[in-house]
């Protein structure tokens, strides 16, 4: 494919865990870099994004080269416990023990996505734990307000908390980004899809 037209970048995520299905990852990541009959696309326009699959990220780093991005979203096990069950079996120490001995190229850093939310992992006390928590790892870190969807009690923060929590973040010497999903008014951004066909799963079982 010697044109793939607009499509530029390449993340592995969405609604299961890249790492739970390692072989035929490993196998589809190879087909996209291939440069002679894959794909064609360069190993930095590539990213595997993962809750935390701690056995499989040393074999990621060793087996193929591509971005890693981890789901974060908390800064204590209780939080990320109650946020992603899959904290309960890799807690946060374990994870960053992992992500520290992960084998980097040089000049590049694990992205670390953390998703903001009203209340829950927004605060100030938070920001100061994320960026002591990350400090051993090279990261960057992408901040992500939560998409508000019937059927969650979560909520967005507002525009100055979200900003407050950056800017500690980037005083302490770090690249951060503030990542806004498309989609939003139609329910189509990350996360709304299968909360809106959920529902009208519900609404279907109760008529």
């Amino acid at each position: 494919m010697d044109n793939p037209g607009h499509l530029t970048n390449i993340v592995v995520m969405g609604m299961g865990e890249p790492l739970a299905n390692y072989d035929n990852l490993i196998q589809a990541l190879n087909i996209i870099l291939d440069g002679k009959s894959g794909l064609k696309f360069a190993k930095r326009r590539v990213t595997v994004s993962s809750a935390g699959v701690v056995p499989r990220l040393a074999d990621l780093g060793r087996d193929i080269t591509v971005n890693l991005a981890i789901s974060l979203n908390a800064t204590d096990n209780r939080t990320r416990d109650d946020l992603m069950p899959i904290n309960r079996k890799y807690p946060i120490e374990t994870l960053m023990e992992a992500c520290r001995q992960y084998k980097l190229q040089p000049h590049r850093r694990i992205t670390f996505e953390y998703i903001l939310i009203k209340g829950i992992n927004d605060s100030h006390a938070d920001a100061r734990r994320l960026a002591a928590l990350l400090r051993p790892v090279r990261a960057k870190i992408n901040l992500i307000p939560f998409n508000e969807h019937r059927g969650s009690d979560f909520r967005c923060p507002a525009e100055p908390v979200i900003r407050e929590f950056q800017q500690i973040l980037v005083d302490r010497n770090y690249t951060v980004i503030i990542r806004r999903s498309k989609g939003q008014d139609i329910s189509a951004a990350c996360g709304q899809l299968a909360a809106e066909r959920d529902l009208r799963a519900v609404r279907s079982s109760d008529a």
